[in-house]
C-alpha cells in the first residue's frame, strides 16, 4: 500500500470516534506505520512516509496539529502557515530529530525536496465539533516574504511617523527586502555582556475570512463533520483529486467510505476554490 495524505485522511475517517474525546489532538491514535516522524509541539508534528516508484502518490506530506476549545484556529507560534516547505530547511542542525526519524523510517529525504503542508484542525463549540485536514494554501494567500516585509513596513512607518522622520523610497525598499526572511528573526542573538540571549518570534493569527471553522464565512463546513480540503482550480483538478481519494480508499479496503463522503467546492474568501471531502460524524460510539 502507498502512503499519502489521502490515506492519512481515510485513517482519520476510520478512527473518527476518537475526535469527540477530550484527549489532546496530539494523543490521537495515529497509524504510526504511515508516518516517518512524530514530533509533539515542533513543526512538523507529523510527516507521512515517502513512497518509492509510485506514479500516483509521492507521500512525504507534512502535518501540523491545531487543537482549539472554540471554532477559532489556535495561533501559529514561530512557524508561519504555508502550502509547501523546503524539506532541507527542516534538516538543519547536527542533532536533528526530524532527519533522524525520517532516515530510520527508510526515507530518501531529499528525493522530494518540496513538501506539501497540511493542518489538522479540531474545533469545539458547546457539544459540537469540526475537524478539518486542510492544505496550507487555505492560510497562505500571499507569499510569506510579502507578509513579513509588509508587516515590518507597517511597523516601520508607524514608528517613523511617531518620531517625525522619513525614509527615501529606495531605502525603505532595501530595508523591507532585508527583513523579508523569517530566519532573520528566528535566530538567537548574542550580545556582549548581556546575561540573556534574544530571539524574536513571529506569531500568526488566522483572520475570520480564512478560518475554515468559521460558521458565518464557511457554512458548508457543518457541525460534527470531518473534512479534507485541497486547492481546486478547475474540473480537471477536481477529477484528479477525486480519483486519488477513490484509489486510496480502495487500497485501504474501505471503498464504502467514498460513497459516504459529500464532495463539493468551497469558495475561499481570499484564495479561490477548494475541493472538500466531507464525512458526517453523527454516530459516534
Amino acid at each position: 500500500m502507498a502512503y499519502s495524505i489521502y490515506h492519512f485522511f481515510i485513517h482519520l475517517c476510520q478512527k473518527k470516534s476518537e475526535f469527540l474525546r477530550e484527549n489532546k489532538l496530539e494523543n490521537f491514535p495515529f497509524d504510526e506505520q504511515m508516518l516517518s516522524c512524530i514530533n509533539k509541539g515542533k513543526f512538523p508534528d507529523l510527516a507521512v512516509k515517502l513512497n518509492k516508484n509510485d506514479l500516483q502518490f509521492t507521500g512525504g506530506e507534512l502535518i501540523e496539529l491545531k487543537d482549539s476549545q472554540s471554532y477559532s484556529v489556535s495561533s501559529f507560534n514561530s512557524t508561519i502557515p504555508t502550502g509547501e516547505k523546503e524539506i532541507e530547511r527542516l534538516m538543519e542542525g547536527q542533532e536533528n530529530t526530524i532527519r533522524t526519524q525520517m532516515e530510520e523510517a527508510g526515507n530518501n529525504i531529499l528525493s522530494v525536496p518540496i513538501r506539501q503542508v497540511f493542518y489538522l484542525i479540531r474545533g469545539r463549540k458547546q457539544s459540537n465539533i469540526k475537524v478539518c485536514l486542510t492544505h496550507g494554501k487555505f492560510f497562505e494567500t500571499v507569499p510569506v516574504e510579502t507578509l513579513i516585509s509588509e508587516s515590518f513596513g507597517q511597523a516601520l512607518e508607524e514608528r517613523l511617523n511617531e518620531i517625525g522622520e522619513s525614509l527615501s523610497g529606495s531605502m525603505r525598499h532595501k530595508l523591507l527586502r532585508i527583513f523579508s526572511e523569517q530566519h532573520t528573526f528566528s535566530r538567537t542573538r548574542n550580545v556582549d555582556d548581556a546575561s540573556v540571549r534574544l530571539r524574536f518570534r513571529i506569531m500568526t493569527e488566522v483572520k475570520a475570512g480564512a478560518n475554515i471553522l468559521n460558521q458565518n464565512e464557511y457554512t458548508q463546513i457543518g457541525h460534527n463533520t470531518l473534512n479534507f480540503a485541497v486547492p481546486c482550480h478547475d474540473e480537471s483538478e477536481k477529477n484528479r483529486e477525486q480519483n486519488k481519494m477513490r484509489i486510496a480508499v480502495e487500497e485501504m479496503n474501505c471503498s464504502e467510505l467514498f460513497d459516504q463522503m459529500e464532495i463539493f467546492k468551497l469558495q475561499h474568501l481570499f484564495n479561490g476554490e477548494f475541493l472538500i471531502f466531507q464525512l458526517s460524524l453523527p454516530n459516534i460510539v
